[in-house]
């Protein structure tokens, strides 16, 4: 997954020497706090901060033979500190450590999420500058309806993607706590005193009440979070993917020098970036839900957690990373076509104007059920025959008798982009 779309610092967070790394931060940080209140010598603190080092190779030697990981990782510290040692993870349980660097860690992975969301923001931005007032249509069911804009497309996904990322930092803030609560969460060796000033030290809050972990409701609602932006990231690529279908064309993703489509038909130019986030989207969502399986656990806690977690951490946020840098990229490189887009407007022979004919008629008096029926009439007449709506309202005498004059003001396409102004100042806040 770690390729040329993600970024080489998420890929580093979830490293083992990075994890541990995390862990001896959570350690150290316990130390300080102590020694701030007086229970270690701020000496033998200096001294597991010189000669405390991260040997990844030698703490898996020592967890094959204690098959505990934390206890390896105190083993192998021990080993390279010394007597001062002793003062390490005084009063802590595992998951004070584990939980807390976990906080830790996401926190770093979030960090360049929301940039990669940010940075898409500013795509999309641009998109929709670029494309305001260039009419498309619009579509529901697949189906012409009526016109908008280009621009507004890409307006609409950027208000979507600001909504992404106000929930990105509300779940980050959420799981930005750690614990060193000790066994249950009853602080029996340790202070909540200690446990402020330890977190304090790693720019973490205090669980309101752990037990011996943080509650997994946090983190169900970070990866739920992912999971929602992945379901934005394939909202779009659904749609780029429909635009660029053969008989659509209204939008190529890049087509590289030397790329090929098909090992078949060298014709080929297939949306193979929008397909292949719309399918890792799905892994997000089958991670979140492992995510709240994973909030009801025994009593003050299980270890059923522990497992999903080591996969769903590293492999949630890696997919995300991903898809965002993907996705940007290809909005970036996207090849907007205006003449194809006028032209499919057209293929549907202007039935597209009906509503607004309908509503004229409605506003001269027209029982509605009348009016509709009246235009039903020759819109179906317009699609069966292929001939353009608008001559035919035109020439329709009823049309004429109950629109008179008004007939020849109803057909212009830009009267469905009078409100793109209001639209865009609402969604960006400024006007351009």
């Amino acid at each position: 997954m770690i390729d040329r779309y993600t970024r080489p610092e998420m890929g580093r967070i979830w490293t083992l020497e990075n994890r541990y790394r995390a862990w001896l931060d959570v350690e150290v940080a316990v130390c300080r706090a102590w020694s701030e209140m007086g229970r270690i010598p701020a000496e033998a603190v200096d001294v597991i901060c010189q000669k405390a080092a991260i040997d990844v190779d030698r703490i898996l030697a020592i967890e094959e033979v204690t098959r505990h990981d934390v206890i390896a990782f105190l083993t192998s510290l021990e080993e390279k500190i010394g007597p001062e040692a002793r003062y390490i993870h005084l009063g802590c349980t595992s998951s004070d450590i584990v939980d807390t660097a976990n906080g830790l860690l996401i926190k770093q992975a979030g960090a360049l999420l929301l940039d990669d969301v940010r940075a898409l923001l500013e795509s999309l931005k641009k998109l929709a500058y670029e494309h305001k007032g260039v009419l498309c249509m619009g579509r529901t069911h697949g189906i012409h309806a009526e016109p908008t804009s280009f621009g507004l497309k890409m307006a609409g996904f950027y208000a979507e993607f600001c909504r992404h990322l106000k929930r990105l930092e509300t779940a980050l803030e959420n799981i930005r706590v750690g614990k060193i609560s000790g066994a249950v969460g009853t602080y029996a060796f340790l202070s909540p005193e200690l446990e402020s000033r330890a977190l304090g030290h790693l720019g973490l809050r205090p669980d309101e009440h752990s037990t011996q972990i943080v509650q997994r409701d946090r983190y169900a609602e970070f990866f739920t979070t992912l999971a929602i932006l992945g379901g934005g990231v394939e909202r779009l690529c659904v749609e780029l993917r429909h635009l660029q279908r053969t008989e659509v064309l209204e939008v190529e993703e890049g087509f590289a020098k030397g790329q090929k489509g098909s090992s078949a038909m060298p014709h080929k130019k297939n949306p193979i970036s929008a397909e292949n986030m719309a399918g890792l989207s799905r892994l997000l969502r089958g991670n979140a839900v492992a995510a709240m399986e994973n909030q009801a656990l025994w009593h003050e806690r299980d270890i059923s957690h522990s497992s999903v977690e080591r996969v769903i951490m590293p492999d949630s946020t890696i997919i995300a990373d991903y898809v965002l840098n993907r996705l940007r990229r290809v909005l970036d490189g996207l090849v907007v076509k205006h003449d194809r887009m006028r032209e499919n407007m057209d293929r549907s022979y202007g039935l597209y104007f009906s509503q607004r004919v309908l509503t004229n008629l409605i506003a001269t008096g027209m029982p509605r059920q009348k009016a509709y029926e009246a235009v039903q009439r020759l819109a179906m007449q317009s699609w069966n025959e292929r001939r353009p709506f608008p001559d035919l309202v035109k020439a329709d005498p009823d049309m004429q008798a109950a629109l008179g004059d008004k007939l020849n003001s109803l057909f212009d396409p830009s009267f469905y982009l009078e409100h793109e102004d209001e639209i865009f100042a609402r969604i960006f806040g400024e006007q351009k």
